[in-house]
This record gives structure tokens, C-alpha cells and sequence, in this order.
């Protein structure tokens, strides 16, 4: 097989001009975006599919079956990328990077979607005819050709170890995540085999459009009359949207109102908003803010209580989120550009601190799939530094008695309780407070003192929270 360029046309035979299909050309534009750019799909499909829109002829159903593509492609990318490899005759990384796309493309039509295998086969070459080339669109056909031959758990089967001999491997190619990503979940879980597996599954579902209204500004209930809405399990202010929904379209939204927002970011923010304070409580901090959701319902809680919210974002560009985020919210703010390591305001000013720090992000894989193929162990080291950092200056800025919530979005233990375990040894003047009572109604809060919430469990992502008070 090759996937080299045709050679000349022989004289006489007809040429048939390629079929331009605009799903599959805008699913293979946002891939390619992705791959190059290192963009993320969540950031580049929404302004594709607009432009779409725009031109005409581009329905919902279309942006639905694009969307499909988009993620499905990247949630299962590893796993295809084993079967297109055992359907080629040369190792994976010779197979040019668009054309390694389109077959990722086709592959999901074959083997993640109810599209029938002769409609799955002839698109994709037609894309490849469109994108590539007739020459490429031959090497194209050929390898579908192959991976139609069986189904995906036939490949499965075929591909993936057994799980007696190398369970981390075999999960690994089951359920299309990076090994160590597999064994870093699994060791923040504990347990046996059917936890981990629920939450692999998990991250490779679609999640739901979760909003949030933020208080004395919406309602869930003005949420709840929208078409497709239905109440949020565990926060008071969310509403989900059913498959379908669209945020844009909400009234309360495009005003500012209200906001898309997961609802475990819902409830971290509302642990520290009512964790019991001793003393005054009258200033707030968001330490790293961006892009603004947390620090949106921070501020119309705050604004509730006469307390000021000052949301320090490090990148400029993050900052104007949170500014957009806030604006028009009823009480005192102020939106600053500031590193958090190097706070630009007086030790002990805030009564309340958030510090959602900057992480590997393993705990939001359902929304941004292609995170687990972009990260990588080293950048653990990275972060680790950063995150303490953070944390300590996150307790310096709060005064005695107040209290500082440390948040992430991944629930890596080097990320989460080793973090918050070694700032506690240099911070004697300190202590944990059970996060557990500031969740009410949320099942399977494990042990405490800290909370980790955990998308096949709760259906949120699978955010981290530790609550320190300074006692000294």
C-alpha cells in the first residue's frame, strides 16, 4: 500500500471530481487543528461550526454528526490508532500526520458509530480524495478496508493484552487512555477493577451542557423553563441541558446571567463561600481566575453578603474572561492581572482564598479528550513547584481564622493531597477542615478531610478540594 500521490491519469479515462462533503471536511479541519496547533477541540470546533452556519446549508443535525466525529475520534484515539496500525504495513509514525486524521475519522464512522460500513468507507475516501489527493485516498481505502473486517470489540480482542497478564495495558488500549494515565487514576481511586474501568468509560461519555445561575442575577428555575433543561443533581444553581441543548441560545446566558459551568467547579466554589469563618467576612480572593466561571459565582455569593471579590488572573488575555465573566455582577469587584506567586497585595488581606491551581487537568478528560494524549509524566515536575508555590502564598494572603480552599482539576495525588501534605509541614500555623458537611447531598465523599468528586460516581469532573484554615 502506499500513500503517495497518484500517478498521471491515463488518457481516456475519466475523471470524477472529488464529492466535497462539509461535515467531514470541518471534522478533519478541527482534528488538523488540533494535531498542529495543540489547540483544544472545545476552543476551535464552536467558530467552526459558526462559520458553517454561516455559509448556509449546515443544519443541526450536520453540526451534530461534526461534533460526533470531532470528539468521538479524539476520545478513542488511542485505541484506533492500535487497529489502523495492525492495518498498515509500516510502522505508525511514517503515515503522514492528515492522512493518519482521516483514517482516525473513518475508523470511528466503522467502529464508534451506527453509520452503515459501505457510507463509513466511501466518505472517508471521498475526504481523503478532497483533503489528499486521489493517491492517498487509494491507501485510504485500503486500510478501511481492513478495519471494516471486524467490529470494535473483535479488534479489541485482537490488539489488546490480556488483562491477567498486564491489567494497566490492557485498560490502557480498552478504554483508549495513556498507561500512566491509567496507573495515576487508578492510584488516586484505589480499588479493584470494576472502579477504574467505571471511570474510564466515564471520561470516553459525552458529558452534558451543565449551566449555572448565578445568584440574584438568575434562577434555576428561569433555567429550568428552556427546552431540553432538567435539574442538576448537587448544586442549587445548576441546570443540565439534555443532549442537544444549546447555551448560546439561553437568554440568561447570552446576558451574563448565568453561565456554562461544570458542576463540580459549581461546588468547590460553594464549599469555600460557606465554609464557618471566625471573625469578619468581607474580602474574597480568587487567585487564579481564569478563564472566570468560579470566580462568577464567587462574586454573586459574595455580592450577597456585602464581601468584595478581588479575582488576580496571571495571562492577560485569561484575565479579560474573568472581566467579561463579572461584568454586571451587583456587588464590589475588582479584576486584576497578577502573578500568585508574587502578590501584589498585603499578607492577611482576604477572609476567604481560592487558588485553583494550574494542572495536568487529568480530571476534565470527557470535556478536552485530547489532554490525556498531549500530557505526559514530566509534567508533573512542572507543575509541582507552581501548585506549593500557590498554596503557600494562598495562606499568606488569608488572614488568622480565615480560610483557603486549594482546588485542581485532576485528581492526581502528586497534584492534590502531596501538594496540600508538604505546604502543611511548613505551615505549623495551619490545618485541614473537613470538606465533607460543605457537599450536602453528595453521596461517597471517601474519608475526608478532603473532597475528590469523580465523574462515574458524581458526574461532574473530577475535581479536587482542601480546605486550610489558618489558625496562627
Amino acid at each position: 500500500m502506499s500513500d503517495q500521490p497518484s500517478r498521471p491519469r491515463k488518457p481516456g479515462k475519466p475523471y470524477r471530481r472529488p464529492q466535497k462533503d462539509p461535515v467531514r471536511i470541518l471534522a478533519f479541519e478541527a482534528l488538523r487543528a488540533v494535531d498542529e496547533r495543540d489547540a483544544y477541540a472545545n476552543l476551535v470546533l464552536p467558530p467552526l461550526l459558526r462559520k458553517a452556519r454561516e455559509k448556509g446549508g449546515f443544519d443541526a443535525r450536520d453540526a451534530a454528526l461534526a461534533t460526533e466525529l470531532v470528539y468521538g475520534t479524539l476520545r478513542r484515539q488511542g485505541t484506533y490508532d492500535a487497529i489502523i496500525a495492525a492495518c498498515v504495513d509500516r510502522p505508525l509514525r511514517e503515515v503522514d500526520p492528515p492522512v493518519l486524521d482521516v483514517l482516525s475519522l473513518g475508523a470511528h464512522q466503522l467502529l464508534g458509530t451506527r453509520i452503515p460500513t459501505h457510507a463509513a468507507v466511501s466518505a472517508s475516501v471521498e475526504l481523503a480524495r478532497v483533503v489528499l489527493g486521489d493517491g492517498r485516498a487509494k491507501f485510504v481505502n485500503a486500510v478501511l478496508r481492513k478495519v471494516a473486517q471486524d467490529d470494535l470489540d473483535g479488534w479489541v480482542a485482537k490488539i489488546a493484552p490480556p488483562y491477567d497478564d498486564d491489567p494497566e495495558d490492557h485498560l490502557a488500549v480498552v478504554h483508549s487512555h495513556p498507561r500512566w494515565v491509567v496507573s495515576a487514576l487508578w492510584d488516586s481511586l484505589g480499588g479493584g477493577r470494576a472502579g477504574i474501568e467505571r471511570l474510564l468509560e466515564a471520561d470516553n461519555e459525552r458529558p452534558e451542557v451543565t449551566l449555572v445561575a448565578r445568584p440574584g442575577r438568575s434562577t434555576a428555575e428561569e433555567l429550568l423553563r428552556e427546552e431540553a433543561a432538567v435539574p442538576g443533581r448537587w448544586s442549587p444553581y445548576a441546570v443540565r441541558l439534555a443532549e442537544g441543548g444549546e447555551p448560546g441560545a439561553v437568554d440568561a446566558v447570552r446576558e451574563g446571567r448565568a453561565g456554562v459551568q461544570d458542576e463540580g467547579s459549581q461546588l468547590v466554589a460553594l464549599a469555600l463561600a460557606n465554609a464557618p469563618l471566625e471573625g469578619r467576612d468581607e474580602r474574597w480572593l480568587d487567585g487564579c481566575a481564569g478563564p472566570g466561571g468560579k470566580a462568577a459565582l464567587l462574586a454573586a455569593l459574595a455580592a450577597e453578603r456585602g464581601a468584595m471579590v478581588l479575582a488576580s488572573e496571571k495571562q492577560p488575555h485569561r484575565a479579560g474572561l474573568v472581566a467579561k465573566a463579572l461584568d454586571g455582577n451587583p456587588g464590589p469587584y475588582q479584576v486584576i492581572v497578577a502573578d500568585g506567586t508574587r502578590p501584589p497585595w498585603q499578607p492577611g488581606s482576604f477572609d476567604r482564598v481560592l487558588m485553583d491551581v494550574p494542572c495536568t487537568g487529568l480530571g476534565a478528560l470527557r470535556r478536552r479528550p485530547e489532554a490525556r494524549w498531549r500530557r505526559r509524566p514530566e509534567d508533573l515536575d512542572g507543575f509541582g513547584p507552581l501548585q506549593r508555590e500557590l498554596l503557600s502564598t494562598a495562606l499568606d494572603s488569608v488572614r488568622v481564622g480565615g480560610v483557603v480552599g486549594y482546588a485542581t482539576c485532576s485528581p492526581h495525588l502528586a497534584e492534590t493531597r502531596a501538594v496540600v501534605e508538604d505546604v502543611l509541614k511548613q505551615w505549623p500555623s495551619a490545618e485541614l477542615v473537613d470538606a465533607r458537611p460543605l457537599f450536602p447531598g453528595v453521596p461517597e465523599l471517601g474519608e475526608g478531610p478532603d473532597v475528590q468528586l469523580w465523574p462515574h460516581v458524581h458526574g461532574t469532573d473530577a475535581m479536587y478540594l482542601a480546605l486550610i484554615r489558618r489558625t496562627g
